[in-house]
């Protein structure tokens, strides 16, 4: 049975796991029924889906001594993956809109993964209104991060029909071998174990410079607003910030991509920028009208993937950057001026280390939330930022329409879907 350690940013996302704040990330993906679909097709896609009893990591492993804190927690392959446990089916009160879809997912989400399985499901979701269909899946940070989800759930789907139907489910095309059959792997050795210690440490240690300078950067710059970069743990206290509880809720806003691409064209921007500026934009106003908006602008983590374009690996390689909201500016174009200009120079900042420094960059922002949560003063601290924003695009074709609940803010109409 082959075996893969967890890197540092994976096990962090398991080490502050619990009840309040479950570490899992849920994508919703809505998709038309086929023309003059029998009224049983959803019942024989359910069917269909669990007849692929085939896994491709990383959808077969699962963890080893993943709730003990004492031992680093490995991934290993599972030989028995239960698609009846993985994959479910539900369905909305017929017609069902957007606040009901939204109100199941909420539901969905706010259930932690069972951590003995393999950390993903599956739900299938028919009865929404406009002959549509869904498909939430939730799985465990420390298992992927969103750009890789995204590209393994785009490599089980096509916009042609015929050429869809004829694909398997996303658990049989990820990026690894299939699980059966297989050939057990040797258990590492004493030496192999010594071996990987110490290339980890020679490039912790060769890190060091360019970590003291980035950090150093950050603090010569406290105090100082004038280039308009933001900073980790400069937010202001919001009522966003408080002890969070379990519950979650879920809701969706449609935005026409031709409209949100040609305000970037005019503003000389990025669509990234214009999904900022309208967080920005909806949390002014939000807290406005609850007389809670802070003098202070709130801040944003956005996670940027630190992945080669070519790097087919599924563990989280990511790290974020800290960006201005503009919620103090009422000017929209003045605001998106702001987040155009703090979102460059976070960039430009991370982007000025060496990918081999990346990691251990990442780990050390994150050091102090780590602390808080494992503590137990989550929300009674600081923040390092007020919200996270994420978005991670699609691929660009007509059967890309996903809005899921981690990874993008906004959402991609289709016209034309495939049966996954």
């Amino acid at each position: 049975m082959s075996t893969v350690r967890l890197n540092p940013l994976d096990a962090a996302w398991l080490f502050t796991e619990s009840r309040a704040t479950p570490n899992h990330v849920g994508g919703l993906l809505q998709f038309r029924l086929p023309q003059n679909a029998p009224r049983d097709f959803m019942r024989r896609l359910m069917k269909e889906f669990r007849n692929h009893n085939r896994f491709r990591a990383p959808w077969n492993r699962r963890l080893k001594h993943g709730i003990s804190r004492s031992a680093w927690p490995l991934w290993i392959e599972d030989d028995d993956v239960d698609l009846e446990y993985h994959v479910r089916h539900s369905a909305l009160p017929w017609p069902g809109g957007e606040r009901e879809l939204g109100e199941l997912v909420g539901r969905l989400q706010s259930t932690p993964l069972d951590l003995t399985r393999p950390p993903w499901e599956c739900t299938i979701i028919e009865g929404l209104q406009g002959e549509r269909f869904a498909l939430f899946i939730k799985m465990h940070h420390s298992l992927i991060d969103g750009v890789s989800g995204m590209k393994l759930l785009q490599r089980s789907m096509a916009a042609d029909p015929a050429r869809s139907q004829k694909m398997p489910p996303f658990w049989a095309s990820g990026s690894g071998e299939s699980s059966r059959p297989r050939r057990r792997a040797s258990t590492p050795t004493l030496a192999d174990a010594l071996g990987a210690a110490i290339t980890a440490l020679r490039g912790q240690v060769q890190s060091v410079p360019q970590l003291a300078s980035a950090f150093g950067k950050m603090l010569m710059r406290i105090g100082d607003r004038g280039d308009g970069m933001a900073l980790p743990f400069d937010s202001p206290l919001s009522v966003l910030n408080g002890r969070v509880r379990e519950k979650r809720r879920f809701a969706t806003q449609h935005f026409p991509m031709p409209r949100l691409r040609a305000l970037a064209t005019a503003a000389h921007c990025t669509l990234n920028d214009v999904v900022l500026a309208l967080c920005g934009g909806a949390l002014r106003r939000f807290l406005l009208e609850r007389d809670n908006l802070p003098e202070k602008s709130l801040t944003a983590g956005i996670p940027v993937s630190v992945r080669p374009k070519d790097d087919q690996g599924t563990g989280n390689a990511i790290s974020f950057i800290v960006a201005t909201l503009g919620t103090d500016i009422a000017d929209p174009v003045e605001r998106l001026e702001a987040i155009k200009r703090s979102v460059q120079h976070a960039k430009a900042h991370v982007q000025s280390l060496p990918r081999e420094a990346m990691m251990n960059y990442t780990m050390l922002l994150m050091a102090p939330t780590v602390l808080t949560l494992l503590t137990g003063i989550g929300g009674r601290t600081r923040p390092m930022f007020n919200v996270t924003i994420s978005n991670v695009p699609g691929r660009r074709s007509r059967f890309t329409s996903a809005a899921p609940s981690c990874w993008p803010s906004t959402r991609r109409r289709s016209s034309r879907t495939d049966r996954r």
